[in-house]
Formats: structure tokens, sequence, C-alpha cells
């Protein structure tokens, strides 16, 4: 008699979740060698370090979002919608929530998966430092349903002004956090306004624009040489962004925000990117070892460190690195946890050695938005960085994009996808307007 299929669950569908539920489903799914199960609170995929476009408007999630369902049924793994709760793993069983609509009526009473194998890549949340009001008045752009909020509540702000504002009114959207996603959202919100007036939004242009920038530390780009940080800086400056550095914010309420040296500045619409943790349920789930951002520790095989069938990738994984340090919540290392998780869980399943994951920092990249595109490549793989800017890094930066959906669809699809995307970029707005 046959022994039972091993279960393997992956609970968070973003970049790594997603890629490795597809490696294992398209061989030990589709194999019948072992039951491969996704467990996401959302139907669909994007790409996380796409929202700052999804807020902008200028990607529509409607063309470029995956269906979890379809895709797992194209890829020989099952598809659980819910949230995670707790994990028993004395049982090893986890917990997945109700799921209410949206008058709160159930719809799916709580349910209960038991696997054998169970792999967390729940990837990261907006970390507001307990700043008074940030939760109340700001944005986060963690999903996309916070990001399509941004968008409506952009496109609304932007209708009353070009209806009724005086000449000397100005659009004022304030944006906390001098990393990736603030810096491309800024970008992103000029080339939405001269989009916007192009298709009539009367008075709305770069000058009726007011974006502020503000970081905590001494620049923006924190994780990039000085030189691309400056360059960024001096590009947003010639947008008309005012990039404010050395800038704590200690408050928001409704009408702007204000900084520790006092100043108030103000804004309809404000934009929380200025960190990140794991989310809060993480801490301590299951009485697995968790850190102060409620990461799950992780030995450097990528096994958490107090039950080696559970594994954590992505964000939500604390990882040591042997130069020192911790491995950066970045989209190449979820993808290059993923890969080695993947080869790992196969040795587990042979009863194999597995080996430690090493991070590779293949450098970062900047998209600011149609004006310019700055970073630096190859990091560790040679010594110190080449930086790069303008097409090249354009180029490269829409590579990294390319390769997820390589991973996730193989080149003869994503090939596909790449054509049916200069024919919508000819034949639909180049703003979502809706």
């Amino acid at each position: 008699m046959s022994s039972p299929l091993k279960k393997i669950v992956i609970v968070g569908g973003g970049a790594g979740g997603l890629e490795l539920a597809t490696r294992l489903g398209s061989s030990l799914g589709r194999g019948k060698k072992a039951e491969i199960t996704l467990v996401d609170r959302n139907h669909s995929h994007l790409w996380k370090p796409l929202l700052h476009e999804l807020a902008a408007g200028s990607l529509d999630e409607g063309v470029d979002a995956i269906s979890y369902l379809a895709h797992a049924r194209n890829h020989h793994f099952h598809f659980q919608l819910g949230s995670l709760t707790d994990i028993n793993r004395q049982e090893k069983t986890l917990l997945l929530g109700e799921i209410l609509d949206t008058q709160g009526e159930r719809l799916v009473e709580a349910r209960q998966l038991s696997y054998d194998i169970l792999v967390m890549a729940l990837g990261s949340v907006s970390n507001d430092f307990g700043t008074t009001g940030v939760k109340e008045h700001c944005i986060f752009l963690d999903s996309p349903t916070q990001a399509q909020r941004f968008h409506n509540e952009m496109l609304n702000l932007f209708l009353r002004f070009s209806t009724h504002a005086s000449p000397d009114d100005r659009v004022n959207i304030a944006i906390v956090g001098g990393g990736a996603t603030g810096v491309e959202l800024s970008a992103e919100l000029h080339n939405a306004v001269q989009e916007l007036h192009s298709y009539g939004f009367k008075g709305l242009n770069s000058q009726a624009l007011n974006v502020t920038l503000v970081e905590a530390g001494e620049r923006i780009l924190p994780v990039l040489p000085v030189r691309i940080s400056t360059s960024a800086h001096q590009e947003l400056s010639k947008m008309g962004v005012r990039v404010l550095t050395n800038t704590l914010v200690t408050r928001a309420e409704p009408g702007g925000l204000t900084t520790k040296d006092g100043e108030f500045i103000p804004a309809e619409l404000m934009v929380w990117a200025a960190g990140i943790k794991a989310p809060d349920f993480l801490k301590d789930i299951g009485e697995l070892e968790t850190n102060r951002t409620n990461q799950l520790v992780v030995e450097p095989t990528l096994q958490t460190t107090r039950d080696p069938a559970i594994f954590a990738i992505g964000d939500c994984a604390s990882c040591p690195q042997a130069a020192g340090g911790f491995v950066p919540p970045r989209a190449q290392a979820a993808h290059q946890m993923a890969t080695k998780t993947y080869s790992n869980i196969l040795a587990l399943l042979k009863g194999q050695a597995l080996k430690p994951y090493v991070y590779k920092d293949h450098g970062s990249l900047v998209s600011l938005s149609r004006f310019s595109t700055v970073g630096s490549l190859m990091g560790n793989l040679m010594r110190g960085s080449m930086m790069v800017e303008g097409r090249i890094a354009r180029a490269a930066y829409i590579s990294l994009y390319r390769m997820h959906q390589v991973a996730l669809h193989g080149v003869m699809k994503t090939g596909l996808i790449i054509l049916v995307g200069r024919i919508n970029r000819v034949i639909r707005p180049h703003l979502k307007l809706h």
C-alpha cells in the first residue's frame, strides 16, 4: 500500500510564495508526488514593486494581476482563499479565519489545513512606529486594495481641483519615506498629472502639483550609493518634488503632517512608506521564534529555529548573513529564497542534507517613471558596483519584472505577455482613468 502524499502548504502568494508554489506544483504536483496548497487572503497576485504604478494609475490591475485559482489549475497546485490565524505545530495544522462579505455576513467558516511541510511567505506591511494619527489619516501601499484606494482618492482630488480651483491653488500630496516606494510614487504622480491634463483636467499640471517627500534619514534611497541617491534627489527636485531629509514626522492629522521641528506640511492626501515589519499576528505564532519586527527567525537553511518542518522566506523571514547582518527585504531576496527552499524541500523529501541560503546582491534600481531610472548593478557579484542611469537602467529595471514573469509563466508565455503589453500601449489610455 502506497504512503499518502506529503502535504506542502505555502502561506502567502507574493513574489517568493507564488514562485515556490509554481515550481513545486509543476514538479511534485504534476507528478503526483506531493499535494501543494497555496493560501492567500487575496484572489490575485500583483508584483509588489509595481504597487506605486497601480496607485498612480500607470498600471491596470485588471490587466497585470494574476488569478491564483487560474494559475493554480495551470500549474498543478491548489489554492485556498483565507487568512492565517494560528498554527498548531504538535498536530501540524494551521487555522484559517472565516471569510466575511462587505456587509459582515459569513461566506466561509474558519477552516483547518494539515501539513507535512509549511512555508511562511507572508511578506511585510508598513511600520508606522506608533506615530500618532498615521493609521487614521495616511494610506499605506502594502496591497493592491490600498493602492487602488489611493488611486481613487487621487482621481477625486484632481477632479475637484480641475473644476473648482483658483489659479493660485495647488494640490498637496505628502509621502513619508524616502525609500524606493516613496521616490517612485513621487515621480509617478508628476507623470499622472501630465497625462490627466492631456485628457482634459483643466489647470492640472506639474506647477499645480505640490508633492512633498519626507525622509527621516540623511538622504533618500539610503540602501543605494551616495552618488545614485544624490542623482535621484536632483531629478525629483527638477520635477518639482519638495524633498525633505533629516525630517521626522511626529503626527498625522486631517489636512497634513507635523514634524519634530514643528513644521506643518499641508496635504489633502498622505502616504506612509517609511518602514516595514512582518504582520503583527506573526508575533510568536505557534510559539515560533520572532524578532522585534515580528519576522520569523530562521536557520541558514531557511527552516525556522524551533521547527524544521516550517520554512520562512521573503520579508517575513529574519535570515542572518555569514558576513554579519541580515538579508534585506527585497524582491530579489524573496526570489532567491524561493529557489533555495524549492531545492531544500526536495532534499528533505528525499532524506538528503539541506544546503544554506547565501544572499547574492544583484544591485538596486529605482524608476522615476518615464523621466529617468537610476541604480547600481551587480552588487557583490563583482568588486564594487556598476552605477547605471537612463535607458540602460530602465532596461535593467524592466528585466527584473520579466524574470519574475518567466519564473511564473515560462519564456514563451512571458513573450506573449510582453507582446500584449505593447499592443495595449497603443489601444488603451496611458493612465487608468477610473
